[in-house]
C-alpha cells in the first residue's frame, strides 16, 4: 500500500497500510499513554452533506441522528430487515456535513447503498477519503495534530465506547469494564498534514503506531468492529452494540423489529466472549479459527492480538448456551490451545435479564 510512512526505519507494510515499526509491544504502550498516534490507513471517510442529512440518516440506521449538535461524537448501524448487521459507521457532524468514519473495506458498500437511497432528499453522500486521512489514539495525542475544519468544528470523533449512549442498554455486566481503560480518539487530517506528520515521524519529532497496537487496544476493551466482527448473520446484541450505536425507542428504521424483538422478548441466539489464549504457543490463532468445547465446535474466533500487558487475547463469538464456566479450546496452525473465557454478552441478555456484577479475568499486573 502507498503510505508516507514506508520510510520509517522498521516499517512494514500491507494492504491495510502501517501494521508497525519495529516493536509493537513498545508501540502500543506509547499509544495507550499518549505518546504515539497512530496512522489507521484502513479506515477512510465518507463525507454527507445536505439539509436533510440527520433527519435522512436518522430514518435508515439504528442511530438517533436528527438532534446531533455540531461536534458531538456517535456511532451508527445499517441493518438488513432481519437486524443483520450490513454497514457501520463513526460519527461526527460539523454543522453543515456529516462525517462517517468507516473501515475502508466497508465503504464502497455503504455509500453505493447511501446513493441508492437519496430520492429527493437534499443531501449528498461522496467518498472523501482522497480529501483527508485518519489518525487515532488518546484524546489529547490527536489533539496535538491539526484537524480538518472545514466548518469551522475540529473533525475529531471521540470514541463513546463502553458508555451507555441514550437510547442504548449494556448487556457486559463485569465490573470494571476493560473499556473505561481505553482513551481513544480519531482526527480527520488533510492529505498535506498527512504528510506533515511523516516527516515529523522521520526527523524522531513525533512518534508512530501501527495498525496491531492500536488494534491489540481495542480487543483489549472487547470493542466491536465491522471489518473484524461483523459477519453475515450478527446481531447487534450479540456483540453487546446496543451499548453505543442503536437507540432503542427511536423511530422506524430497517432492522428495528428483529432488534426490538430480540431484546425484549428473546436472547440473541450468539454471544461475545473475550478469551485469555494459552500464552505456551507463538501462533496466534485466524479470524474464523474454530472454538471448541472437546470436539465440539461451539463457536469462532472473530479477533486476536498480543496485548502487551494481558498477552495472548482474542475476542469470538459462541453458542448462547456455551457454559459461561466452561474452559474453550481455539484452533491455530500449532493445534488447539486452550482459552479461559470472559463474558462479554451474558446467555440471558435482554431487557429483563438479572444479570449479576461480575469481577472480571485479567492477566494485567496490578497497578502500583
Amino acid at each position: 500500500m502507498d503510505t508516507p510512512f514506508a520510510s520509517l526505519p522498521g516499517a512494514v507494510i500491507d494492504d491495510a497500510g502501517l501494521q508497525h515499526v519495529g516493536n509493537p509491544m513498545v508501540e502500543q504502550r506509547a499509544l495507550a499513554e499518549g505518546r504515539a498516534v497512530a496512522p489507521l490507513a484502513d479506515r477512510t471517510v465518507l463525507a454527507v452533506p445536505g439539509e436533510d442529512r440527520l433527519s435522512w440518516l436518522d430514518s435508515l440506521t439504528s442511530q438517533a441522528l436528527t438532534s446531533l449538535a455540531p461536534g458531538v461524537s456517535t456511532e451508527l448501524l445499517v441493518l438488513d430487515p432481519q437486524g443483520h448487521v450490513e454497514h457501520a459507521a463513526s460519527v461526527l457532524d460539523d454543522g453543515e456535513t456529516t462525517w462517517l468514519i468507516v473501515d475502508r473495506a466497508d465503504a464502497e458498500g455503504l455509500l453505493a447503498w447511501l446513493l441508492r437511497m437519496r430520492f429527493r432528499l437534499r443531501v449528498a453522500p461522496r467518498d472523501a477519503g482522497d480529501e483527508f486521512a485518519v489518525f487515532g489514539g488518546t484524546a489529547a495525542a490527536v489533539a496535538a495534530l491539526t484537524a480538518a475544519e472545514p466548518s469551522g468544528i475540529p473533525l475529531v470523533w471521540t470514541d463513546p465506547w463502553p458508555d451507555v449512549s441514550p437510547g442504548g442498554w449494556a448487556y457486559a455486566a463485569v465490573d470494571p469494564h476493560p473499556g473505561v481503560e481505553r482513551d481513544w480518539a480519531e482526527v480527520l487530517v488533510s492529505r498535506e498534514e498527512e504528510r506533515r506528520i511523516a516527516d515529523a515521524a522521520a526527523a524522531g519529532d513525533l512518534a508512530i503506531a501501527g495498525l496491531s497496537a492500536a488494534d491489540a487496544l481495542r480487543v483489549a476493551a472487547w470493542r466491536p468492529r465491522w471489518s473484524a466482527d461483523v459477519d453475515e448473520r450478527v446481531l447487534p446484541h450479540e456483540l453487546d452494540w446496543l451499548r453505543t450505536a442503536v437507540h432503542l425507542t427511536k423511530g422506524c428504521y430497517r432492522g428495528q423489529e428483529t432488534v426490538a424483538k430480540v431484546h425484549n422478548l428473546g436472547h440473541p441466539p450468539r454471544r461475545l466472549v473475550a478469551l485469555q489464549l494459552d500464552g505456551s504457543g507463538s501462533v496466534l490463532p485466524e479470524r474464523g479459527a474454530a472454538v471448541r468445547i472437546g470436539e465440539d465446535a461451539i463457536g469462532t474466533v472473530t479477533s486476536t492480538a498480543r496485548h502487551f500487558e494481558e498477552g495472548p487475547i482474542a475476542l469470538a463469538l459462541v453458542r448462547r448456551s456455551t457454559p459461561v464456566d466452561a474452559t474453550l479450546l481455539v484452533d491455530t496452525e500449532d493445534g488447539p490451545v486452550s482459552a479461559a473465557q470472559e463474558v462479554v454478552v451474558p446467555p440471558e441478555a435482554g431487557a429483563t435479564a438479572n444479570v449479576p456484577r461480575l469481577t472480571r479475568l485479567s492477566r494485567r499486573a496490578p497497578a502500583k
